[in-house]
């Protein structure tokens, strides 16, 4: 099945027109004509099937005919995770993790952080591309671009964990992580979190953690944790 993407559809939506750039390709690239059948999600959970109605290059119009709404996880998973120097390295944490199950992203900027400068488009169409691909219904949320010393006293629901590298008392991730409970994880950059900002984590309820007994790059690290929580899930 193949999935397309768009926010503006809603529940109550009986017909939709699909904007130049879909609709070019839904008519000229996949040929799609009158009576054709896509399926299309609007993020939120729905999956919603449609027919062709106006196989119009530049406004396809297409009918609803039926919807269906996919369960969401009983838990929300948040990760927290530094830019890497090179974006490829962050795109593909991103799209390994849609795939996976993650709720929430979040970039934080750190004393150690050699970007600190994303581009949100570039990484909205990662985790579009990665949705549809894996049928997931969910859109992550990408939330802006924050500094460390911000980020670490908001309000987050659930478990909190940093994982870092120093040799101070830390405990093993898979054996801290409760099914069913929400979690926010955070990740550092390249040169890891000062000890610094790893007391500041701590004073605000943050439980340090290890994700194993050798030192993981950025994305990695972030990759293990997201599986981490989908594994103990499951």
């Amino acid at each position: 099945m193949q999935l397309f993407y768009n926010p503006n559809i809603t529940e109550s939506t009986t017909q939709f027109t699909f904007e130049k750039e879909e609709s070019k390709h839904i008519v000229k690239v996949l040929r799609k004509n009158i009576g054709d059948t896509l399926h299309i999600t609007n993020g939120s959970g729905w999956l919603f099937t449609a027919e062709v109605s106006i196989p119009n290059i530049n406004k396809c119009v297409v009918t609803v005919i039926s919807k269906t709404k996919q369960a969401a996880r009983s838990y929300q998973v948040h990760l927290a995770v530094a830019p890497t120097k090179m974006n490829d390295r962050y795109e593909w944490f991103l799209e390994k993790a849609t795939e996976i199950g993650i709720d929430s992203i979040t970039p934080i900027i750190c004393d150690h952080s050699e970007r600190k400068i994303i581009k949100p488009e570039r990484f909205e169409k990662i985790l579009q591309s990665a949705m549809k691909q894996s049928l997931s219904y969910y859109m992550p949320k990408l939330n802006e671009a924050i500094a460390f010393k911000d980020f670490i006293i908001e309000e987050l629901s659930g478990d909190l964990f940093i994982a870092h590298c120093e040799e101070t008392d830390r405990k093993s991730l898979k054996h801290q992580i409760k099914p069913k409970q929400d979690i926010t994880i955070l990740i550092g950059p390249e040169g890891d979190f000062s000890t610094k900002e790893i007391e500041l984590a701590l004073k605000n309820k943050f439980i340090p953690v290890t994700l194993g007994e050798t030192r993981l790059r950025t994305e990695t690290a972030a990759i293990v944790a997201c599986h981490s929580v989908a594994f103990t899930n499951e």
